[in-house]
């Protein structure tokens, strides 16, 4: 019976270790909450529309599958590279698992972005963009929603581009990584 006991002990501690093994990326933005090396922002997605806007019912649907936005940068202070090499390894870490299947990548002389999303390709459950800079830093940028669809989003995006999406909320991201 004791054996029976450190045994069962020893395959439940194994679970556990290995569960913990692999980890999300809703558990690193939660633990960089209380860090000040990161500046962090959520935004509903009912904040998205912009007073303005004449969105079509279509597009109005699209809306409605977003969520949340949640946006966590880290901007490079005074040349503190190694933490932010130590970051951005373990976010691309994150981000290499098989769960995060890969849309794109953009890469510039001096930045590089990764465009991925879980769930199906019919039916997208989050949408993550990792933007990084050896010179300025990081930034994530992770929009959550229920049965999103690419092309859906490209027609948000024009909606974006006449002005109708409120992204104001986002502007200033930018100005972190700004010279």
């Amino acid at each position: 019976m004791v054996l029976a006991r450190y045994f069962i002990a020893l395959i439940l501690g194994a679970m556990a270790l290995t569960s913990c093994s692999d980890k999300s990326l809703q558990k690193y933005l939660v633990e960089k909450q209380d860090d000040d090396k990161f500046v962090k922002m959520d935004i509903a997605a009912s904040l998205l529309q912009g007073r303005n806007n004449n969105f079509t019912q279509e597009e109005k649907d699209i809306l409605n599958t977003i969520k949340k936005v949640n946006v966590v940068a880290y901007p490079i202070k005074e040349g503190d590279t190694a933490d932010f090499e130590k970051e951005r390894n373990e976010l691309k870490d994150i981000l290499d698992q098989e769960q995060y299947k890969e849309l794109t990548r953009i890469k510039s002389n001096d930045w590089n972005a990764t465009l991925k999303y879980t769930g199906e390709e019919d039916a997208i459950d989050e949408v993550i963009v990792f933007a990084s800079d050896n010179n300025r830093g990081f930034a994530v940028f992770r929009l959550l929603g229920e049965n999103m669809r690419p092309d859906q989003m490209l027609k948000l995006m024009k909606s974006a581009e006449r002005g109708d999406l409120d992204v104001s909320k986002l502007e200033g991201f930018g100005e972190i990584f700004k010279d």
